[in-house]
């Protein structure tokens, strides 16, 4: 198969990763070249700022099967992901984190699945061992929510390191939405899909870049955009509020019929007025969550911006961006 054509690509995205680079690179040629296929690595540098794309020229600059691109800023996981697919070329394209934490050697058995004609194949993560205790408690929390409340159904241990055969990924691209949660994506396509499992390893340097504000917004946009439950809770609530209401006014009307009027309550007024003006203001949130995600859906704005590529002879414009190789 030429040079321009490879049969995998492996799409991996940077965001401060310059010490894990190395080793990376090291284990992920090993593992490929025992797969007696063609390939392609690209790197996506997500406005690093720690010297990663320092390392990632260095890299391409030893051979021809390493590509890249740096976007102009820090878009985000998800978007930076989104960038490497549209620049794959492979029959099939492998996802991947830069930390080492996605063991390059299972490479082999996603290769042998997609052989055997899954096109969705996934790493199955066997525990979450490596993950502090309050992030497995609520990532556990997240996923039975999305499970019982969502449009998908989330495969255990399911995250972005896998493999996508070239129809899979076609289906994915057809798909620019702004906020976007990939793990919900690539359930929501289909296909044919298999889970290959896998124990975590360490980082190979540095820490996580997801502190616990970033993954709680991370699940607030994934959970809104495959559910509309928050939405429809404020209807039964108003409509139990209502019953409440309405409920408490006969039995006020009935004891003032029977027993007359006493002394109405200054401080059961003012709880009552508070607590219904919090619902309210609640309520208004969550509606202004979900605006905010079609405002952001109807500007049309690129999802990246390309500064510079690497190794690259060509790139298809399919977002806004400016070449500089």
């Amino acid at each position: 198969m030429s040079n321009t054509h490879p049969e995998i690509s492996v799409v991996i995205p940077v965001y401060n990763e310059a010490k894990s680079l190395d080793p990376l690179s090291v284990r992920l040629s090993a593992a490929l070249a025992n797969c007696n296929e063609t390939f392609e690595i690209i790197f996506i540098n997500d406005g690093s700022q720690d010297g990663s794309l320092e390392k990632i020229r260095s890299l391409c600059a030893e051979t021809k099967n390493y590509r890249a691109l740096s976007l102009s800023r820090n878009f985000g996981k998800e978007v930076a992901i989104t960038a490497g697919l549209d620049q794959a070329r492979g029959d099939a394209v492998i996802i991947m984190d830069a930390d080492l934490q996605h063991p390059p050697e299972l490479i082999i058995q996603f290769i042998e699945r997609w052989r055997q004609g899954y096109k969705n194949v996934y790493g199955q993560r066997l525990d979450r061992a490596t993950d502090p205790r309050i992030r497995a408690i609520f990532t556990k929390l997240f996923y039975r929510l999305v499970d019982k409340y969502g449009d998908v159904s989330l495969p255990s241990g399911a995250g972005d390191y896998r493999l996508l055969d070239r129809q899979a990924v076609d289906a994915l691209l057809s798909m620019r939405e702004r906020a976007r949660f990939n793990k919900g994506l690539y359930a929501w396509i289909g296909f044919r899909s298999v889970g290959v499992p896998y124990t975590v390893e360490s980082r190979a340097a540095g820490e996580s870049k997801f502190n616990f504000s970033r993954l709680m917004q991370f699940a607030l946009d994934g959970f809104m955009s495959f559910s509309s439950i928050p939405l429809k809770i404020w209807t039964y609530a108003g409509l139990l509020i209502s019953g409440f209401a309405l409920a408490m006014a006969l039995y006020y009307w009935t004891r003032t019929m029977l027993f007359g009027v006493d002394l109405p309550g200054f401080p059961s007024l003012i709880v009552s007025i508070t607590f219904f003006a919090g619902v309210q203001l609640i309520s208004l949130g969550v509606i202004g969550e979900y605006i905010a995600r079609i405002f952001n859906e109807v500007k049309g704005r690129p999802l990246y911006l390309i500064e510079e590529t690497i190794n690259y002879t060509r790139v298809d414009k399919k977002e806004p961006q400016t070449t500089q190789d």
